[in-house]
Order: structure tokens, then sequence, then C-alpha cells
């Protein structure tokens, strides 16, 4: 007896409760921000000053890796320019690029033009060409992603670990290609869903003559 193929609705849920955990890891990673509670501090204090949102100090060209205790990369996260605004204690990267491993060896990869993070991490923002992807253990980061999501922005909340975008966001997985207008996923309950109309286009699997 063949099996019959599922619904598009349910093999998109499935994929994502597989994918989305590992691309929510990745986005969290980069918005902890532990990379800046780690810049080394000036001994004097600085006089005090009317508050105005300009940074207090800047770094170009970093690159920080959270590797696991023993030697395995965790979390690499890097960006153009990272800037620190004391006024609200927020956090900007230019060219933001969070790259996590999970213990099997599937790895997420997330960039955006911009992210934006309040002191604690709890709430970051991607802005600008926002991409998440994730890759099969030893797959090239140059190759196919097992699951591409595309959006203009994305928001991440971590006390409620909700990843959502009230954009237009274009899912890609194995054949199968989601558009909708908006898109919500909640990883505590594993729930998700679209927002507005959503298309979904299947590809026919490829057949091989013989």
């Amino acid at each position: 007896m063949t099996a019959r193929p599922l619904p598009w609705l349910w093999r998109l849920q499935a994929m994502l409760a597989d994918s989305l955990p590992l691309l929510l890891m990745a986005v969290l990673a980069g918005g902890s921000w532990w990379l800046v509670k780690n810049t080394p501090s000036f001994d004097a204090p600085s006089p005090p000053s009317a508050q105005r949102h300009v940074p207090d100090y800047v770094m170009t060209g970093f690159e920080i890796r959270r590797i696991t205790p023993d030697g395995t990369l965790q979390v690499l996260v890097s960006g153009r320019e990272l800037r620190h605004y004391p006024d609200d204690d927020t956090v900007e990267i230019d060219d933001a690029r969070v790259h996590a491993v999970a213990p099997d060896g599937a790895r997420a990869l997330a960039t955006a033009r911009l992210a934006r993070s309040n002191a604690d991490g709890s709430h970051l923002q991607l802005d600008g060409d926002v991409r998440l992807r994730r890759f099969a253990p030893q797959a090239p980061e140059d190759g196919p992603a097992q699951l591409d999501v595309r959006s203009p922005f994305l928001e991440v909340l971590s006390n409620a670990e909700l990843m959502r975008t009230n954009r237009p966001v274009t899912i890609v997985q194995d054949g199968l290609r989601v558009q909708a207008q908006g898109f919500e996923y909640r990883h505590l309950t594993g729930q998700w869903r679209f927002f507005g109309r959503s298309e979904a286009v299947v590809a026919a699997p490829s057949s091989k003559k013989r």
C-alpha cells in the first residue's frame, strides 16, 4: 500500500517543528549580547552629562566565538560594526551574522543588515534582508539549505521564546515554497501560524530517465 503524500500544511508544520528550534537558538544567541558585558570598561568614571542617543563605544570588524568545554564551536557572532548606546542601554550591529551549531552537528545561520537588542537580550530585532537558514551536518553553507526563511524584518522575544514578523515572509524547504504576510512561532508550545493571505507551491518530484 502506497502512503498518500501529506498536505502541504502538515508537511510544513512537521518541517518547522524540526528546524525552527535551531533557528531560534541562532537568533537568541545573537541577542544575548554576552560579548558586550565582556567589553573592557574605562577605569576613570565619566562626568555626568545630558543623555543623548550616541554610542559610548564602537567595535568594528569583530568576531566573537562561544565554545563548549571540549572546544567545539557553539555560537559565532560577527558583524561590520557594533555600537552601544548608554542612554537606553541598547546595542546595534551592522551586517550581523550569527552561526549556531547544534549537538548533532546541524547548523543555523542568521543574517541581517541591522540587529538591535535591549540590555538583557530579551527583545531582539533583525532588520533588512533577514535570512535564516538551517544546514544538515557537514553540508556546505554555499549549498542549498534544509530550510530557508526570508523576510524584511524579524522580531524575537526571548522570555516568551517567540519569533515573529508582521512583514512578508518566504519559507523554502525541499520543493515546498510558502509565502505569507506574516509569521509567528512559539517555541514553548510548538505552535505557529501565518498571517494574511498565504500561498504554497509544491514542486513535483523529479524523475530520472533510464
